[in-house]
């Protein structure tokens, strides 16, 4: 394991640097420097995120581009008429009927908070501890606590309790929260530590997972995604997820 460690370590700083970031959704929030307008922004950059990276990273850019490049601005102040300018927005199996609900939930949100942090944690590490696995539960029940939610949007924000390994989720928590100087990962929330994010698992991730013998579960469920940042933490406790890097760019650029 010792020299798995050292290969997997070796690809972390390949591909964690400036250079990762046009070819990855994480550089739809890295077009803004305004707290909420990164958090907005990369919020539906990872639920955009399956399928081809560039069709995701185009149309991110096209959803903030129809948001006037404001995003943060135009969920708390837009008009009818701005809202129309949405109405053939599309990606994938996200439709309009979604995009609008997600508006509606940022508008009711940030007009009581300024983070979307707030909306996963009530407040800062370590004074009251978290899991990641009750903040993505408890996000999902919040998120869809407005009135009259479309049944269609809530295939959208997945959960632990319905067993989905929240692969999307767990990327957007690792953008808001890893801490380090090499300029992807933002690192912005402070309510949870990083030791206890819990790793972005796709069909991608588990494949190189399991070629290393790293998972051995057939299933690319919840229980996958704690079992192999378990295994990960061998390799590095206090930041498990870094290795993120290394599987999902060895599945995607290296076909392994």
């Amino acid at each position: 394991m010792k020299s798995l460690k050292i290969f997997l370590d070796k690809k972390v700083k390949e591909f964690n640097r400036p250079s990762f970031i046009a070819r990855d959704p994480v550089s739809i929030p890295h077009g803004f420097s305004k707290l909420q307008d990164i958090e907005i922004s990369g919020f539906f950059a990872a639920i955009f995120s399956w399928g081809n990276r560039t069709t995701i990273i185009n149309k991110g850019k096209e959803l903030m581009q129809l948001m006037h490049n404001a995003p943060h601005d135009f969920c708390l102040h837009h008009t009818d008429s701005d809202l129309k300018t949405l109405l053939h927005f599309k990606h994938r199996t996200f439709n309009t009927t979604d995009l609008l609900y997600f508006i509606d939930f940022f508008k009711t949100h940030y007009a009581k908070y300024d983070t979307l942090e707030r909306a996963f944690f009530k407040n800062e590490y370590p004074h009251s501890p978290y899991s990641v696995e009750s903040a993505l539960a408890t996000f999902n029940k919040y998120f869809f606590s407005l009135p009259d939610v479309p049944g269609r949007t809530k295939k959208h924000i997945s959960s632990p309790n319905k067993n989905s390994s929240c692969k999307r989720l767990n990327m957007f928590l690792r953008w808001m929260v890893r801490r380090d100087n090499n300029g992807v990962d933002f690192g912005l929330w402070k309510s949870i530590s990083p030791a206890d994010l819990i790793m972005p698992v796709d069909l991608h991730v588990a494949r190189v997972a399991k070629h290393f013998g790293l998972l051995e579960r057939s299933q690319v469920d919840w229980q996958a995604a704690k079992h192999l940042t378990e295994k990960l933490k061998a390799f590095d406790s206090t930041d498990p997820v870094k290795y993120d890097f290394a599987l999902f760019s060895l599945g995607i650029d290296e076909n392994f």
